[in-house]
């Protein structure tokens, strides 16, 4: 792999990457604003008794009576170890694809990777360079996509068949007023229209749409799924009362929608609807590895946002030190550096939408973990046997019937009960995911014998 030539298209593409980091961008006035931002938040947040404002978001989002920090720190050490052999190996898939070609990078097998070289903006998921880290490359890949084409779907042929997933576990029909009012293809009428896939509660009981610009594709067709996820949470908690149509904590209605997703497109589910003709153990690795660029390689970086904004709000990080705890973060947790020099002059952690929009993020952390939990729970209903990766509770009416219970509290009950509900744990726990996992962490390790495992 690092024996091809240097292309211009690769050398052009590495250029574009770093360009980001380069860009002139009003950093000044994004970390003026952000100062008197933080100013103003935490006197609010002192003026309703408590410390500062990442206190005040941590009750808002889970009631922190678990003290959320250091919940999510005791998570994060159980997962480290395999993010660290993802790392190592990835890493060392990276040298053989750059150092020849590209010494400036400085690749080496103890050092930390360079952030432009994941395929992602903010190296937060890795899934884009797939094709440089694959376990097995000469694995015959069952395309979905060409099944989609080749059985002549349409867009609405993958809506369907994912409302008819929800209701071969006994859960409920999308509604007339879902398929009336829904946009699942982009409008060509010239009006602006964003295109991130969305689901709406429009708060009457019976009116819920998707919002999305779908093409015949796999990544759409998990994307459908996942949104209707959002669809059913509305439709099961739509006779609570208004204040408690939400989901029971901030993760949890991501967690539902990806929950449906992990067994939607598992070689298993793929194969009883023919989108997936053959299987094999070499293929069986790939798609743990596919999973795992974008589930564990995620992890970090979902937590270190509000880990660096938390510090912020309590006065550990200020202006004098705003871009270098980030990326001190970001090596920390992540083991990454950043393309180009980087200084206070700098405000890298704004690229990011979630930091300017000051919208949390330690939900995503906890929702790709608690959804492996919801999964497990799911197919033990279903009585699935065999590796948890491979489990499909489609059809299965326990699973259907459990999930429904959970959903329909909405948050009218702690977040605890709705836990405790569906997977009979009161606390989030890893060993789910880890389980999910558990064929790729042994592989990682002997792929990587004799490899050090870390950075320097």
């Amino acid at each position: 792999m690092g024996d091809s030539p240097k292309s211009e298209e690769t050398s052009e593409k590495l250029a574009n990457r770093k360009q980001i980091y380069r860009a002139s961008t009003p950093r000044r006035l994004l970390r003026r604003t952000g100062d008197k931002l933080v100013d103003y938040m935490n006197e609010g947040a002192r003026d309703n008794a408590y410390p500062d404002y990442g206190a005040y978001w941590r009750d808002v989002q889970f009631m922190d009576t678990h003290n959320l920090k250091e919940l999510c720190e005791s998570l994060w050490k159980e997962l480290e170890p395999l993010y660290m052999q993802l790392h190592a190996y990835v890493r060392r898939k990276l040298i053989l694809k750059y150092s020849v070609d590209y010494p400036e990078l400085k690749l080496t097998d103890k050092g930390t990777i360079p952030a432009h070289l994941l395929g992602n903006m903010w190296a937060q998921t890795w899934q884009n360079i797939f094709d440089i880290v694959v376990p097995y490359p000469n694995a015959e890949e069952s395309d979905g996509n060409v099944a989609l084409i080749k059985q002549d779907y349409d867009v609405m042929d993958m809506v369907h068949l994912a409302d008819e997933f929800y209701q071969s576990m006994g859960l409920s029909p999308m509604t007339q007023e879902f398929w009336d009012n829904s946009i699942m293809v982009k409008p060509n009428d010239g009006r602006g229209f964003q295109c991130h896939a969305s689901a709406f509660d429009i708060y009457n009981g019976h009116d819920f749409r998707i919002k999305m610009c779908t093409e015949v594709n796999m990544h759409d067709f998990e994307t459908i799924h996942h949104e209707m996820g959002h669809v059913q949470y509305f439709m099961e908690y739509s006779d609570q009362p208004a204040i408690y149509r939400e989901g029971a904590n901030c993760a949890f209605h991501e967690a539902i929608g990806d929950t449906i997703s992990l067994s939607v497109m598992t070689d298993t589910h793929l194969t009883k609807i023919g989108l997936n003709p053959k299987e094999d153990k070499q293929k069986d690795i790939n798609s743990l590895m596919k999973m795992a660029l974008e589930k564990i390689a995620f992890l970090p970086f979902g937590l270190l946002i509000d880990r660096w904004r938390w510090d912020l709000f309590n006065g550990t990080i200020d202006e004098k030190n705003l871009n270098s705890m980030w990326w001190k973060y970001r090596k920390q947790y992540q083991g990454l550096s950043p393309p180009v020099q980087r200084t206070e002059a700098d405000f890298d952690p704004g690229a990011k939408y979630h930091v300017p929009a000051n919208s949390p993020y330690i939900c995503y952390f906890i929702s790709f973990i608690s959804q492996f939990q919801f999964y497990e729970a799911l197919c033990a209903a279903s009585e699935h046997q065999g590796p948890l990766h491979q489990c499909d509770f489609y059809q299965s009416k326990a699973a259907g019937k459990l999930l429904g219970k959970m959903l329909r509290m909405g948050s009218s009950r702690p977040w605890q009960d709705a836990m405790q509900t569906i997977t009979g744990q009161r606390e989030i726990s890893t060993s789910s995911i880890r389980e999910y996992f558990r064929p790729l962490m042994k592989w990682l390790e002997q792929q990587n014998q004799g490899e050090h495992i870390g950075w320097e």
